[in-house]
């Protein structure tokens, strides 16, 4: 698997907006280069591109979601680093050739939709504890 290059890094938050505001000075920004909800995976995210890596601020929208079960375990602070990657079903292949567990989703898929891409989780036992996506999404919207 071909690592493009670092896709984003997740900061799981109890509320978005306050940290919203105490981010926005240290990353020089006045606002979110984009936010949106993924009902699916119970997350609203503020993202903010700094030299071209994804920094996203996390909240979840059910008290059952990932991010909220994160939080509770281990407190506020980065949940995942995400790589990207030219195609998630080749790279999640080879992978798990090598023996890499995935976590799959609600309805037990490995490969998860966002946007006109797929992403998926390998299992944070395999690498030292951190929860790491691969994602195979163009960001061609924030290049304009």
């Amino acid at each position: 698997m071909k690592v493009k290059k670092i896709d984003h890094i997740c900061v799981a938050v109890k509320d978005l907006e306050s940290a919203k505001e105490v981010w926005e000075p240290v990353l020089g920004k006045s606002g979110p280069d984009d936010e949106y909800v993924d009902e699916s995976e119970k997350i609203r995210v503020a993202r903010y591109v700094i030299a071209g890596v994804g920094f996203e601020l996390m909240e979840s929208t059910s008290p059952d979601g990932d991010v909220a079960k994160f939080i509770e375990k281990k407190g506020e602070g980065i949940m995942l680093i995400s790589f990207s990657v030219d195609n998630t079903r080749e790279a999640v292949r080879e992978l798990q050739n090598e023996g890499y567990t995935f976590i799959p989703d609600s309805r037990g898929e490995i490969e998860r939709p966002f946007r006109e891409c797929e992403f998926a989780f390998i299992h944070p036992k395999k690498l030292n504890g951190v929860l790491t996506e691969i994602i195979d999404y163009k960001w061609e919207e924030l290049k304009k």
